[in-house]
């Protein structure tokens, strides 16, 4: 009787538990729907058994055989019904977890392309600095580049200036000499 009753507390709660589940599969609903169905025969059957304890069709008022074979046969058909019970709680369980798993799988999923997306982030970042950093490399390079050329300019202007300033002095001193 202390299994039974245990067993009947085990099931409610189980039931209570699964009540407040809010779940989106389709088979997971038609499994409670199921054991709600099984527990509901089950308490017919156990109210069939307590009735079948207070029969007492003998001889004073008392049990007889075929009571007690009754009894125990309704009994049996309630431990029958428990052991399908047990096993349809356990196929419920296994779509819980399951939706779990496939829950945990698509949290894992999500991290794992966040960490993608944040890894690509960086090497984008990353990427973006080298080349910052090659820009201002260049820029330098070009101002140096300037400045040497501009100094060169420099030197080619003085150097035609003073080749023109060298071949006047020349004129002249050769129209000097003629005249």
């Amino acid at each position: 009787m202390k299994r039974l009753f245990i067993l009947t507390a085990l099931l409610f709660f189980a039931t209570g538990v699964f009540a407040q589940v809010k779940t989106d599969s389709a088979a997971y609903s038609v499994q409670r729907a199921k054991i709600n169905a099984m527990l509901a025969a089950r308490k017919v059957k156990f109210g069939q058994y307590d009735t079948s304890l207070t029969k007492r069709s003998g001889i004073f008022h008392m049990q007889t055989k075929g009571d007690i074979r009754k009894s125990n046969d309704i009994l049996m058909d309630i431990v029958d019904t428990d052991d399908e019970i047990f096993i349809e709680l356990k196929k419920l369980f296994d779509y819980r977890t399951n939706q779990l798993n496939y829950t945990a799988y698509q949290k894992k999923q999500v991290e794992s392309n966040a960490k993608e997306v944040e890894k690509t982030r960086l090497s984008y970042m990353s990427t973006i600095n080298r080349f910052r950093e090659q820009n201002e490399d260049l820029k330098t390079q070009l101002d140096k580049q300037k400045a040497a050329y501009e100094s060169k300019q420099r030197l080619y202007v003085i150097a035609i200036a003073f080749t023109l300033a060298l071949i006047l002095v020349v004129l002249l001193i050769k129209r000097k000499r003629r005249v």
